[in-house]
């Protein structure tokens, strides 16, 4: 990302109004050119300004540069941008299809609920499907392990990789899977194996969601769970293949919604 001097005349601006964090694109030609990432603190429609300035700034492009704008995510109707909205699930995919252009299913783990949503392999949406909100179904089951082993979300990965023999949690509830991972704990078990534990029981919920929309190959992983090569692995492992996971996971939202809005023509306010 970055290299304002390369950008092409048409650039265009994605905006993810996400529950945890705003998510900021530049966007030319279905290639990410710049990308911002900021989490939500106090004012919704101050911090969708300013992401709109950071990302701007780094791909070293003027207002006057920029195209137009589209706008994703469940706060996007909380800010004045005059632009279209489009729908999650279409951004997701529609950021997808610009690095995998024949994917069939696309999982969307963020950090309050997973999709699952199957294409017919040219871009248009078959069907779809929304994890209850539950903490198990989502990346708030690993921040919420993350403080009870005392490191930080971006180690889970790695760590759940070392892991030789994985706790297996006897619930799919959050709250009771928390206190058992404490009782793990005190019993001596590794954060590895706990970590790694934590990810079967996610990659065990996206399996199920998956079964319910009839998924196919190839499949892609983004949002915040296409960071985790642990949680990637995991799923691999249950549906038993090679998962695609493109170059920022968790912009493909706000990148979808820069190429919808190239294709809509929208201007920017």
């Amino acid at each position: 990302m970055g290299g304002g001097n390369l950008l092409p005349v048409n650039v265009w601006l994605g905006i993810d109004m996400g529950s945890s964090s705003i998510k900021g694109v530049l966007a030319a030609n279905d290639e990410l050119i710049a990308g911002v990432i900021l989490p939500v603190v106090g004012n919704y429609r101050k911090q969708a300004e300013r992401v709109m300035e950071m990302v701007v700034e780094e791909g070293q492009v003027s207002v006057e540069d920029v195209k137009g704008v589209g706008v994703t995510g469940v706060g996007s109707e909380g800010i004045e941008v005059k632009g279209p909205r489009f729908s999650e699930v279409a951004a997701h995919v529609r950021g997808v299809m610009a690095f995998y252009p024949h994917v069939r299913t696309v999982i969307d783990i963020g950090s309050q609920f997973t999709r699952a949503i199957v294409t017919d392999g040219g871009g248009k949406v078959r069907d779809f499907i929304v994890s209850e909100k539950c903490a198990t179904g989502s990346g708030r089951f690993l921040q919420i392990m993350a403080r009870i082993l005392h490191i930080d979300v971006s180690e889970m990965g790695p760590l759940s990789l070392k892991a030789l023999h994985p706790v297996e949690f006897s619930t799919g509830c959050a709250v009771f899977a928390e206190s058992e991972a404490i009782s793990r704990i005190a019993e001596g078990a590794k954060p590895e194996d706990i970590v790694a534990g934590v990810h079967r029981a996610m990659a065990s919920k996206v399996e199920m969601l998956m079964r319910r929309v009839k998924w196919e190959p190839p499949v892609a992983l983004v949002g915040g769970g296409g960071e985790d090569t642990g949680l990637l692995r995991a799923i691999e492992e249950v549906l038993k293949i090679n998962i695609l996971v493109p170059l920022q996971p968790r912009l493909m939202g706000a990148f979808g919604a820069a190429c919808l809005a190239a294709n809509s023509h929208a201007p920017i306010s």
